[in-house]
């Protein structure tokens, strides 16, 4: 296994990406037309992300960012990946764009039952603001978290 790299992601990782994100969400996939749109906004508002181990995408994430507020569009690492630290090093990336472009929130929603992404963005500084109801469909409620002071 060869060292995990972080880069800037462009077109010819949406394939992958979008395979990727069937395999780990198969219920509310993003399509691979939702990431071109994501691409489409880099660098004004949007900010993407791959891991790569050799020539495997093994995780991406996004951020949007609008003024002095950002939000954590998407985080994600391939299931045999998980727990090894990689979707830490993928929202220091994120946290570090919004730094840069002097943000002074991040916010994201996550589900609310997904324990090792809470304890995750908790590790971080993010904390629980409110629920939404039936955000990822009937049942699966997400919580919204905010992290104040990036800069």
């Amino acid at each position: 296994m060869t060292a995990v790299a972080l880069r800037p992601m462009r077109w010819w990782d949406i394939a992958p990406v979008a395979s990727l994100e069937a395999e780990l969400f198969p219920d509310d996939p993003w399509t691979a037309s939702g990431f071109w749109s994501e691409l489409a906004g880099v660098p004004a508002t949007r900010y993407y992300v791959v891991a790569t181990d050799g020539p495997d995408v093994v995780g991406y994430a996004g951020l949007l960012a609008v003024q002095h507020e950002a939000d954590v569009q998407t985080v994600a690492v391939r299931a045999d990946r998980q727990g090894s630290g990689l979707g830490a090093a993928l929202v220091a990336d994120l946290l570090a764009e919004a730094d840069r472009r002097s943000c002074t929130q991040v916010l994201l929603e996550v589900r609310a039952d997904n324990e090792p992404a809470l304890r995750l963005y908790a590790g971080f500084g993010f904390e629980s603001i409110a629920v939404r109801r039936d955000y990822y469909g009937p049942g699966a409620d997400a919580r919204v978290l905010r992290r104040r002071g990036v800069r």
